[in-house]
């Protein structure tokens, strides 16, 4: 009796994005002190963490880590911490991973510490805020830098098929002036 062949697997990858797997750690995310950096809750040790849950979790063990990560560097949606800018660069590979469930949230993450102008506001009427050590306006700018320094992104994202990314990220567009 004559069996079938049995088909032979592809080997060739169709994933449009191979750099990024759900397996693939966040590059250079052990090269930031985080342990030395605050964030909202105290050490911002807990950040790297809360990103890989993103990058590797079910969408929602990403959704929960994700309101966590937000609870922690940009708090109630306008206030930025040491952290911050930091984080953004890890923000911008995980909206841009095909795989991350929650990308649409991280871009309105990312478009909610772009218009951040809580500790700018606040030194504008208390000057004294900024002769403080440790300096929250310049925290709120350099997190603004850091969203701006990966706007090239934008493009990518707006040619998405995903409405809601898309939406996130016009959103995010107006906020930059782009």
């Amino acid at each position: 009796m004559r069996t079938a062949p049995t088909p032979q697997l592809s080997t060739e990858r169709t994933d449009p994005h191979p750099q990024f797997t759900r397996g693939t750690p966040l590059a250079g995310l052990d090269e930031v002190p985080w342990d030395e950096i605050q964030d909202a809750r105290g050490s911002a040790a807990a950040i790297p963490v809360l990103l890989d849950r993103i990058a590797r979790g079910d969408a929602e063990t990403a959704r929960t880590a994700l309101g966590e990560l937000r609870q922690r560097v940009c708090r109630y949606g306008f206030v930025v911490e040491q952290a911050t800018a930091a984080t953004v660069p890890f923000l911008w590979e995980l909206a841009q991973r095909p795989e991350v469930s929650c990308r649409a949230h991280i871009i309105e993450l990312l478009g909610s510490i772009a218009g951040a102008r809580q500790w700018e506001s606040t030194a504008a009427v208390y000057p004294k805020l900024l002769n403080r050590r440790e300096n929250p306006v310049v925290w709120e700018r350099a997190a603004r830098r850091a969203v701006r320094a990966r706007r090239e992104a934008i493009e990518r994202l707006m040619a998405e098929d995903d409405t809601e990314i898309t939406r996130a990220t016009t959103e995010l567009a107006r906020r930059l002036g782009e």
